[in-house]
């Protein structure tokens, strides 16, 4: 199993933080199976490219919300690191209490 689960929406309220804001919350590192995705459907083409994060974050980004680590955004990053066979990536984890 690569995920803890797939989901298919974002469970916790909306935060409003811009990629400024996200940009200063420090990376870490997050085990990908403890990850919950909020997306079920994946763009193969956009896991393809080699580039897909030119205009984007680096890191993924994650909700801590409930006693769970939500993927809001990142899902391709962290599939193509399971595919290199990697357990965990960095990724801005905000916690939402």
């Amino acid at each position: 199993m690569i995920f803890k689960r797939v989901g298919e929406e974002r469970p916790y309220p909306e935060h409003g933080y811009t990629q400024r804001q996200w940009a200063q919350i420090a990376p870490q590192q997050v085990r990908l199976d403890q990850l919950v995705t909020t997306k079920r459907w994946l763009d193969l083409e956009a896991l393809l490219e080699e580039d897909s994060t030119f205009y984007g974050d680096l890191f993924a980004h994650v909700i801590a919300w409930r006693g769970d680590l939500y993927l809001e955004d990142g899902l391709h990053r962290t599939l193509r690191a399971a595919l290199q066979q990697r357990q965990s990536v960095h990724a801005r984890v905000l916690d939402l209490k």
